[in-house]
Order: structure tokens, then C-alpha cells, then sequence
């Protein structure tokens, strides 16, 4: 998560969807009073305790919402992006087996075995987006939602609305996986259908899955 005061808008960093890219264009323009959690390479912590004690950058729209001021929450343009549920999925995979050479040629069984484990549903890397991204009443707590797909584009349009510079995006803690159509059967097509099923429908990406 960032908050600029200098620029008035709260980036809320959803796992997989290209937030440590975001987060290195956006660094040049904090300013002095600007904060952001990112624990993983970074080391930052909100100045928030209810926050900081989270222990990750993954903050949810609920979290922000109840820790900052209501003049904060109201007026600040808040933002995130989102990936289609099939891509993402096997992007978390292959980034949870980075290490783990046994993983290659048995991607699809790891992951239906894992997605039927209620502990790793529950990890904040493998919640659905949507999660993350609603407020206490179940409705979309952002003012703009940018698209993994067309990231370049929704950055520089957000960008625009902030008025800021929008810098070409790097590539950044990126994993390398099959395409998506080669990691699905129909199995592994349903169990995700199931669990991301309100991401599917809240941020408008197709039931079928991409093509390679």
C-alpha cells in the first residue's frame, strides 16, 4: 500500500498484478510526508499502528477504510489493479515453487492439491482480489481499477488523473510459467471458477479460460 499526501491517492498493492512495478515508477513523486508498507524487499511500515502490525503491504480496502481519517478516505482517489483469476493463479504458483525444481511437469497437480487446502485459500497472496478490494458493505471501495492486461494503459490513465508523469513500467518480481492454457484441465478450470468466483463476475473476466 502507498499514501501520497502529496498527490492525494491511496494504492492498495493486490499480490501478483504487477505491484512492485507500480510501486518503483511511483516512488519518485512521494513526497517527505508520503508513507508505504511493503515488507517483503523494501522494509516499510505505515506510521499506523493498526496497519503496521499487519505485517505485509497487502492492505485491505476494510483495513485502510477503518485506520485512516474519514477526510483521508473520502477525498483521496484510490486505485488497484487486478489480473484475470486463471493467469494469477498460476503466477502465485510458480512464484510459491520459484525455488522448488521437483515442481516443474507437475504444476497442475499442485495446484489443485494446494486450492483445496483451507490454510493456503486463506494466505493474502492466494485470496481473491476481490477480498481485498471491497468495503465492509460487500461494494467496490476504489475509485479506479486498473487491468493487469492492458497495465501500461491503466497506468498511464491514472496517471493522468492524478496528474502526474506516467513512466513506462519495468518488469519486476516477474515469475516464468507455461501460459495459462497449458496449465488447466477441466479440474483445475472448475476449482478456480469456484474460489474466484466473485472476482470473475466484480471485475468482468470471462469464465472461459485465455488462450495461449
Amino acid at each position: 500500500m502507498i499514501l501520497s499526501h502529496r498527490h492525494r491517492f491511496i494504492f492498495f498493492a493486490v499480490p501478483r498484478t504487477a505491484t512492485h512495478a507500480i510501486r518503483a515508477a511511483l516512488q519518485p513523486i512521494l513526497g517527505d510526508s508520503d508513507w508505504q508498507q511493503e515488507i517483503l524487499r523494501l522494509r516499510l511500515r505505515s506510521p499506523l499502528p493498526a496497519l503496521a502490525k499487519i505485517g505485509h503491504g497487502h492492505i485491505t480496502v476494510r483495513e485502510a477504510q477503518a485506520a485512516l481519517p474519514d477526510e483521508v478516505w473520502r477525498s483521496y482517489f484510490k486505485f488497484a489493479f487486478v489480473r484475470n483469476p486463471y493467469d494469477r493463479y498460476v503466477s502465485i504458483c510458480a512464484m510459491l515453487n520459484k525455488r522448488n525444481p521437483s515442481y516443474a511437469g507437475r504444476e497442475v497437480a499442485f495446484m489443485k492439491r494446494a486450492l483445496r487446502v483451507a490454510r493456503f485459500r486463506q494466505r493474502v497472496l492466494v485470496r481473491p482480489q476481490a477480498e481485498l478490494l471491497v468495503t465492509d458493505a460487500g461494494e467496490l471501495g476504489l475509485d479506479c481499477i486498473g487491468h493487469y492486461e492492458r497495465l501500461q494503459q491503466s497506468f498511464a490513465d491514472i496517471c493522468q488523473h492524478l496528474d502526474i508523469a506516467a513512466p513506462l513500467l519495468a518488469v519486476e518480481n516477474a515469475t516464468a510459467h507455461q501460459s495459462s492454457a497449458a496449465c488447466y484441465d477441466d479440474e483445475l478450470q472448475q476449482l478456480v471458477r469456484d474460489f474466484y468466483a466473485r472476482d470473475f463476475a466484480l471485475f468482468r473476466y470471462p469464465a472461459a479460460l485465455p488462450c495461449a
